[in-house]
């Protein structure tokens, strides 16, 4: 069984209407991109791969001892179904543990990196969280489609009453596409194949279900 329908099925415990639905949807499967990678990363290199400097955090721990990286493609199903767990974990850790989201946008996924980009492009204007959370609960609107979800995401923009033409300006710049490829070279290099992968502590998890996820961010603590 696949990482992905492991953690689904665990999170159906808590969220079983919704994460069985959209298991019935992903076919159990998980998504990834074509090629695995090649790199490896060690050390130093490694923990600067895993938490960049200018790394979006979620929450932030007082005393910086525990940090929890996600790789997420927002057109990912299985992130969806993951993600009202890890807004669980948020509440229950809030100042104990570092939550921090990587971008990895899946080569399969049509709209996957302009989502990316429509969530970097806000987070210019201090609204990251607000982005990333709405790209989930609209998710259904746009995701799986072959057309681009632009117009969508700027409507999201709009109703996070962002300033347009800023928006506009930073979703279309080159440096916010770098951005979002910068964070997926990070992934490739980590070992990242597919979406969700979590690391606590620079420690890549195989969890089967939230509480492997609270088991490792215990140990974590202790």
């Amino acid at each position: 069984m696949s990482f992905n329908a492991r953690l689904s099925i665990g999170i159906a415990a808590a969220f079983a209407v919704v994460v069985i639905a959209l298991l019935a949807l992903n076919g159990g499967g998980s998504d990834s991109n074509a090629a695995p990678s090649a790199g490896s990363s060690t050390g130093t290199d490694r923990h600067e791969r895993l938490v960049r400097s200018d790394s979006h955090k979620l929450n932030v721990a007082t005393d910086n001892k525990v940090t929890f990286v996600e790789f997420l493609d927002f057109e990912c199903e299985s992130c969806r179904a993951a993600f009202p767990a890890v807004e669980q974990l948020r509440k229950e850790y809030a100042g104990k543990v570092t939550f921090v989201v990587r971008y990895f946008p899946i080569q399969s996924h049509f709209n996957a990196e302009r989502a990316a980009r429509a969530v970097e492009a806000a987070s210019k204007q201090g609204k990251f969280e607000q982005m990333y959370q709405r790209m989930y609960e609209t998710q259904t609107e746009w995701g799986e489609q072959q057309v681009p979800a632009d117009a969508r995401f700027r409507a999201l923009a709009k109703e996070l009453g962002l300033d347009l033409a800023a928006f506009d300006l930073a979703y279309n710049d080159p440096a916010t596409l770098e951005r979002v490829k910068r964070d997926a070279a990070d992934g490739e290099a980590l070992g990242v194949t597919g979406t969700p992968t979590f690391f606590v502590n620079g420690e890549k998890l195989e969890p089967r279900s939230i509480d492997d996820l609270k088991a490792s961010i215990d140990a974590a603590l202790k």
